[in-house]
């Protein structure tokens, strides 16, 4: 279950796909912070110094720790699961560029928003992004099989 007190007042449920339209959209936002580097890290068996070495990371191009990409990433898989479509919802599919760093502090924005819906099947193609201020940092495309409020 998501941390309130980290992922701040997200909406939690189920939209159905006979509910679902173009242009729906939902976001949340999270600080990333050191403890969620060293928990993905036990998950993932990533420990790059990148991203826990302070000297190491200072000569990298980033001049700097930045956080795991996937780490970024899964804020787009935890709208999925739990906001839109959310509960039942099976991923498919999924594209992402990588196109900033997440520093350790940094405040995330993830967005995910309905860009195409095949009703027949229940797929739900959904463009999704992470910003930290202005600057986007991770965008790409999700397709998805919503639930659905009718049982076969």
């Amino acid at each position: 279950m998501l941390d309130n007190e980290a992922f701040g007042d997200i909406r939690r449920g189920t939209i159905c796909i006979e509910d679902i339209a173009v242009g729906m959209s939902r976001s949340l936002r999270k600080v990333i912070e050191d403890a969620d580097l060293e928990m993905f890290a036990r998950i993932s068996g990533d420990r790059n110094p990148v991203h826990f070495d302070d000297d190491y990371a200072r000569d990298t191009i980033f001049g700097g720790r930045i956080a795991h990409g996937m780490l970024t990433a899964s804020l787009i898989s935890a709208i999925i699961g739990e906001q839109l479509p959310g509960h039942g919802t099976i991923y498919l599919k999924q594209n992402l560029s990588f196109l900033a760093p997440v520093r350790p502090g940094d405040l995330v924005e993830a967005t995910v928003t309905v860009a195409d819906i095949d009703y027949s099947k229940r797929r739900v193609t959904l463009e999704c992004a992470c910003t930290v201020g202005d600057k986007k940092v991770l965008k790409g495309e999700a397709m998805v099989l919503a639930p659905s409020a009718k049982f076969d």
